[in-house]
């Protein structure tokens, strides 16, 4: 097995990646002026670049100036200035590895004080009991909201290769806009947007399509998928499994499963579901099920810090891991493994009951870290959990006073 951790990998667009080590997305939510990118996350991917991965996967990037996860979300859309882009770029393939962008429309996951707009498949809110009300209340999409969405990812991707990005990774997981039409939960449409689960997976599938002809035959297409949302009646391992082979047959080089929603948030190792192992590669056991059927190379995100855990994920048969937090705390962790050495620290366990509490809590945690990294600071995973999340409170509070003022101001002079 030695070795194979760092061994190339050939994809079906012709891109090779350097080794199977990816930086999966961290949704940064550090946009400069303009909702571009700029110095911080430019220094920032430089680390990553330097630290040895063969594959670094942006935060997710908005294809509608209107629809953002954050205040302070990074929006490439028809107006955007392709500088800043370019520069992002190069920073990520400053270290000889690739850089892909990874786009999103987050649906009905907005925060009820954002401006813009909150759609959804239907007009189902998201539930999280006591804390409900941090989201804004959907409406249910319109045929030409769908098509000219659907359009927007291609002009995103299009763009994105125009700025020197190597590939796009759609992002159809974790409860964002694709990930809703995929849930019978939360998908209740009666059109041919929904009921079976072919229809629930025609936005995606058009998406796929779209982003493909829009781009060249060498840049890389990739998905982002749950493996499962963890909900009961939800979205499964087996709806993975045939939406995988429907993606095959569209170009798609790499999907990358993971799993959970701001309902159920798996990804931050908070699922009360028995099949999430425990800490350490969470969604390994569904993965070993879909790889054994899968036509197209799979990447596992969730949990993985340890060289031992990455080279048992490979073993399963999945072909390239992806880490998030264990490379906010220690970008050079590639390089590290490569000479035989590990991490040596760990960012400071949330245990807190309150699960959508504790996951805000996680995700402040490791935007703080990001932060620091993009200042030139070291990491300090030590921070305490409500500190970084009130210190990140308040940042979010100043991005959304610019952000509004950005949205209601002369956007086409850009």
């Amino acid at each position: 097995m030695t070795g194979e951790l760092f061994s190339p990998l050939p994809l079906r667009s012709g891109q090779v990646l350097k080794n199977r080590i990816a930086k999966a997305a961290m949704e940064e939510n550090m946009a400069g002026d303009g909702q571009l990118p700029d110095e911080q996350l430019f220094t920032l991917y430089r680390q990553w670049a330097a630290g040895g991965t063969g594959l670094l996967i942006t935060g997710n990037v908005m294809v509608h100036a209107e629809a953002l996860t954050g205040p302070a979300g990074v929006v490439l859309d028809e107006h955007a200035p392709l500088k800043p882009f370019a520069e992002w770029a190069e920073a990520g393939k400053s270290g000889g590895g690739a850089i892909w962008m990874q786009i999103n429309h987050p649906g009905r996951q907005v925060a009820s004080g954002m401006p813009g707009v909150v759609w959804g498949p239907s007009d189902i809110g998201v539930s999280l009991g006591k804390h409900s009300s941090r989201f804004g209340r959907p409406t249910a999409m319109t045929a030409q909201q769908i098509d000219e969405t659907v359009t927007r990812y291609a002009v995103t991707a299009h763009r994105a290769e125009k700025a020197g990005f190597d590939g796009v990774e759609i992002h159809a997981a974790h409860g964002y806009l694709l990930s809703q039409f995929l849930s019978p939960l939360v998908n209740q449409r009666t059109d041919h947007w929904g009921g079976s689960l072919e229809n629930r997976a025609r936005m995606l599938l058009d998406t796929v399509r779209a982003v493909r002809a829009a781009v060249s035959p060498s840049f890389a297409v990739a998905v982002k998928l749950n493996s499962a949302d963890f909900q009961r009646g939800g979205f499964d391992a087996e709806d993975a499994r045939q939406v995988i082979a429907m993606l095959e047959p569209l170009g798609v080089d790499l999907v990358e499963l993971s799993g959970g929603s701001y309902e159920s948030p798996a990804m931050t190792g908070r699922s009360t579901d028995t099949r999430t192992q425990a800490r350490e590669a969470y969604f390994l056991d569904l993965a070993r099920d879909l790889v054994t059927t899968s036509p197209v190379p799979l990447m596992l995100t969730g949990g993985i810090t340890r060289r031992a855990t990455a080279d048992r994920v490979l073993d399963s048969g999945v072909a390239v891991i992806g880490m998030g937090t264990a490379l906010a705390v220690t970008p050079d962790l590639p390089h590290r493994w490569h000479g035989g050495r590990e991490a040596d620290r760990r960012m400071r366990p949330v245990t807190w009951s309150d699960k959508a509490l504790a996951s805000a809590a996680s995700m402040a945690q490791v935007r703080h870290q990001m932060r620091r990294l993009a200042r030139g600071s070291s990491p300090r995973p030590g921070t305490h959990p409500a500190i970084a999340l009130i210190a990140e409170q308040r940042k979010q509070r100043t991005a959304l006073r610019r952000y509004r003022a950005w949205l209601t101001g002369p956007r086409g002079a850009a």
